[in-house]
């Protein structure tokens, strides 16, 4: 097997205001993009080709990958074709995208939505070489352990293999779906797809898609079997706005627990007066300054300044030519992007997009989009006076996330004035701007601007009021 298929042709609507300008794969994690993980992953387990297909914004796709493509003069790694399903109707249509890329063989075939351990994926290419005659698929699965399954697609599993599988079920059933390894035999039930999923329990409404899924319980059908593997490293499947942040988590902690010293790149230095309690890894003319405080490891990129007092609690990654200082704080499994500035006493817990400013005597947590400015004295409340979790509204369905329900969601491209509070759980949308001194505890739709307005009383005023 040396063809993957990585299917990111979906519209994301549940990502909102993450989703708004780019393809859900294209979210930040790590400082650089999620699919970029997964093609890294592909690579180092061999495979030679990789067909992605994308939606209505796969250029962004295509201008990333433009160095692997057919046409590139200096190829690195895989050849990455990228092709379009503008329609998304599904991941069984979009699969047949593919098909003229890919050709009618095997093939490891992700979402691009997906962060997915590399050894997890090494063990379902290792199943399914070792499959029984009559097995035409693997599959990944992640065990559900509590959360709910109405959220996914999900199945049951006996003796190994997938018994029966079910579309957001109410309950009985254990494991979702993470990748798929199918051979040549398998395409036929992905292009005659009827585009309706119609295993679901009754009362269900499922939409008209075509999903990977449902094929695979076509093939089930006709006798065939399909071969199970449980994950045992990490899986987040980005579908929520707070997903970003589990899975930004897991990425800056991985790469930090690799570091067993300091490594520093052409042109890095650490001050000695800067005090370090793990390990750093700095790219090129990086530098860590005066009396920088780091409790715990970090991974910095190129051309980015840490110095006069900041203090970073570890376990983050941080992008290129990005500036961190002034005595600012960040708290432990943060990211910051590339090109960002972290300033003059600004707290920040989360994910920060490229291009985010932080300045003087802020503090934010959450995620913020990319080239968002915040204002001077902006702050997130993190903790509800009733010590409870904020509901949140995600196409119009109530929903309380298991974690980060009080973080604070900033699309893109988005302003806040001097003395902004925003309340625990709100979302704003791209292309906004939340003027000063507005108290926000509801989500703003796509450019809207917010701004207070004042009733101001004038007097007359004077030495006479002195008594002069």
């Amino acid at each position: 097997m040396k063809t993957a298929i990585i299917l990111a042709a979906g519209l994301g609507t549940k990502m909102w205001p993450y989703s708004e300008i780019r393809p859900k794969a294209m979210i930040p994690v790590g400082a650089k993009p999620l699919i970029a993980h997964q093609v890294e992953s592909l690579e180092s387990l061999g495979f030679e080709r990789v067909v992605i297909v994308g939606g209505k914004l796969h250029g962004q796709i295509r201008n990333y990958f433009r160095e692997h493509g057919p046409g590139s003069s200096e190829k690195q790694g895989a050849q990455i074709v990228v092709v379009a399903d503008e329609k998304a109707q599904g991941t069984a249509n979009s699969l047949c995208a593919a098909r003229s890329a890919a050709g009618e063989e095997e093939a490891l075939v992700l979402y691009g939505d997906t962060l997915v351990d590399e050894s997890d994926l090494g063990r379902l290419v290792e199943a399914f070489k070792q499959r029984a005659s009559n097995e035409l698929a693997a599959v990944l699965v992640n065990p559900l352990e509590g959360q709910s399954s109405a959220e996914w697609i999900c199945c049951r599993l006996a003796d190994g293999l997938v018994e029966h599988i079910m579309g957001h079920p109410r309950d009985d059933y254990s494991h979702r779906f993470c990748a798929f390894a199918v051979s040549r035999e398998f395409w036929p039930y992905a292009s005659s797809s009827s585009g309706l999923f119609t295993s679901v329990q009754v009362g269900m409404m499922p939409p008209l898609e075509g999903h990977l899924e449902m094929s695979l319980l076509d093939c089930m059908q006709d006798g065939y079997a399909v071969r199970a593997v449980e994950t045992a490293g990490a899986f987040v499947d980005l579908d929520k706005p707070w997903h970003i942040l589990l899975a930004n988590e897991i990425v800056a902690r991985r790469a930090c627990a690799k570091l067993t010293a300091h490594e520093l790149a052409e042109g890095a230095s650490i001050d000695p007066s800067a005090s370090i309690e793990g390990f750093v890894r700095l790219g090129k003319n990086s530098r860590i300054g005066r009396n920088v405080i780091i409790e715990g490891s970090i991974v910095v990129g190129d051309n980015t300044t840490i110095e006069n007092g900041a203090i970073l609690k570890g376990s983050h990654i941080i992008g290129s030519d990005t500036y961190i200082g002034n005595y600012c704080f960040l708290s432990e499994g943060t990211t910051v992007g590339n090109r960002c500035v972290v300033n003059h006493c600004a707290e920040l817990d989360g994910v920060i997009f490229d291009t985010v400013y932080l300045y003087h005597y802020m503090e934010f947590y959450g995620v913020i989009g990319m080239s968002t400015d915040l204002g001077a004295a902006t702050v997130c409340g993190t903790l509800r006076f009733d010590d409870g979790s904020t509901t949140h509204r995600v196409k119009g369905r109530r929903e309380t996330p298991r974690e980060h329900s009080n973080a604070i969601y900033l699309g893109d491209f988005v302003r806040t004035g001097v003395n902004a509070i925003l309340m625990p759980g709100v979302k704003v949308g791209v292309y906004s701007v939340i003027g000063s001194g507005v108290i926000l505890e509801e989500d703003v739709p796509n450019r809207s601007l917010l701004y207070v307005k004042q009733d101001l009383v004038r007097k007359e005023w004077g030495p006479h009021k002195y008594g002069w």
